[in-house]
């Protein structure tokens, strides 16, 4: 069973969900996964593969089974947070330590674990097109260094910078990502980079 250090200041630091918190990490890391911290919160993989993440915020507390839409889930507790966005990760809520079944917990994440051995997957589309938003595009075309920056950054990187301006609903609002955009492009980081360093 190794415990990760960066996850145990995950588990001493969240005092509202931290006794039902300490017991999934205990379910999680006794079917043998290995324990790491992506995105700030602990991770559980299986050779190299995410299985299962378990998250904390103010409301509920929760698992994230990344290939949860393959999961049986005949009690009917998955959800899927970003209906026609998210294609495989489920999360199981709990809005109370009561309702913290462990053995379901654990036939959940048994379940996760063998279809995870059995190769289930479903990989994102890497091929996925960048939507380039008008005012985005303008900006490109109008400052060279930025176009240039732009071009060297991984597909994944453009769409994201793409998809946050594009879901702007304002003209205003656009304007204003695009302008705190700028430097990153320039500095050659994606958007999320910081979510990623753990």
């Amino acid at each position: 069973m190794k415990r990760f250090k960066a996850a145990d200041e995950f588990f001493s630091s969240n005092e509202h969900w931290g006794e039902a918190l300490a017991q999934l990490r205990e379910i999680v890391l006794s079917t043998g996964v290995e324990e790491t911290v992506k995105w700030g919160a602990p991770v559980y993989t299986l050779n190299g593969k995410h299985v299962v993440g378990i998250g904390a915020f103010k409301s509920y507390f929760g698992l994230w089974f990344f290939q949860g839409v393959f999961l049986k889930d005949t009690a009917k507790k998955l959800i899927n947070a970003q209906e026609n966005k998210t294609k495989a990760l489920r999360q199981w809520r709990f809005k109370s330590e009561d309702e913290l079944d462990l053995e379901l917990v654990a036939a959940y994440v048994r379940e996760a674990i063998e279809n995870q051995k059995a190769g289930l997957e479903i990989k994102p589309d890497r091929n996925k097109k960048v939507s380039m938003p008008a005012e985005l595009s303008s900006a490109l075309t109008e400052d060279e260094k930025l176009n240039a920056a732009f071009g060297q950054l991984s597909a994944a990187k453009q769409r994201e910078y793409g998809e946050y301006i594009g879901e702007a609903k304002r003209e205003k609002t656009k304007l204003v990502r695009l302008e705190k955009i700028k430097p990153m492009i320039l500095s050659k980081v994606g958007l999320n980079d910081k979510y990623r360093s753990c």
